[in-house]
């Protein structure tokens, strides 16, 4: 009876285990937890209470394996290369507020101006660092995380802990949505590029007919101007193309989970 019991609970402890390890690949590459300043240890804790959450349907399921060290070892590895995978496609979708907030920046001239984003923790233009916290604020108001998690326990299904999986069947969901991410970025932050082009026009009227201004001192302050006005009308119309670029996330991890069914 004691050996029953200790093997049930050496089950549960690889489970959690293996399930932490697929857990933090998606959240490393997820800036979810990066949007709250939080220290490493409440990281990890955060990983492993969900992950004991998680793990609790599946405690009295054996985890094929021999479960020696070298086992164990591997199957941490393999577990981290699926969260990983997942995690790419919420990656992805972020990247693609970034590429808005980066094009707006470029044509602003806001690229001359660093500031910390909290997010990624590096120096970035001001509306590129706006925009990323937008994308995390958003993520939360669309019931993103629970939306997250509930892919990830549905991952357990197509790729059982410990066992093999075919990580080519993610090639083409993520390159779709790769090639997607560009359109979809630049699909954010059209109407303000379109606004900042009529402006670009009208200056360089300006300067066609008045040589004697300095364009380059009168163009900067029209163009932040009319970039953050441009802005505060278009924040209304943000859903749909942010709607879209989450919606790629969906689209790529069932991509993935149909082509290990169909194998």
């Amino acid at each position: 009876m004691g050996d029953i019991v200790l093997a049930l609970g050496q089950d549960r402890i690889v489970t959690v285990l293996l399930l932490s390890a697929r857990l933090a690949a998606v959240l490393l590459l997820t800036p979810v937890l990066h949007a709250a300043a939080m220290p490493p240890t409440v990281r990890v804790l955060i990983v492993l209470g969900l992950a004991c959450a998680m793990a609790l349907p599946f405690g009295s399921r054996s985890v094929p394996g021999s479960q020696d060290v070298g086992w164990l070892v591997q199957a941490v590895l393999h577990e981290a290369v699926v969260g990983a995978t997942l995690g790419l496609g919420i990656l992805v979708a972020f990247a693609g507020f970034a590429v808005a907030g980066r094009l707006i920046d470029v044509q602003v001239g806001f690229g001359f101006a660093q500031v910390l984003d909290p997010v990624t923790r590096m120096q970035v233009p001001a509306l590129s660092a706006t925009f990323a916290l937008f994308a995390a604020v958003v993520f939360f108001l669309v019931d993103g995380h629970h939306a997250l998690l509930r892919g990830v326990a549905y991952s357990l299904e197509r790729f059982p802990l410990g066992g093999a999986f075919d990580l080519s069947g993610a090639v083409h969901p993520v390159t779709r949505q790769v090639a997607a991410l560009f359109a979809l970025g630049f699909a954010l932050a059209a109407p303000v590029v379109l606004v900042l082009l009529l402006v670009e026009f009208a200056l360089g009227a300006v300067s066609r007919n008045l040589p004697q201004m300095n364009m380059l001192a009168l163009g900067i302050p029209v163009k932040i101007l009319a970039s953050l006005l441009a802005l505060s009308v278009w924040a209304t119309g943000f859903g749909a193309p942010a709607g879209r670029l989450y919606a790629q996330i969906y689209h790529a991890w069932t991509g993935w989970f149909a082509a290990e069914r169909d194998r």
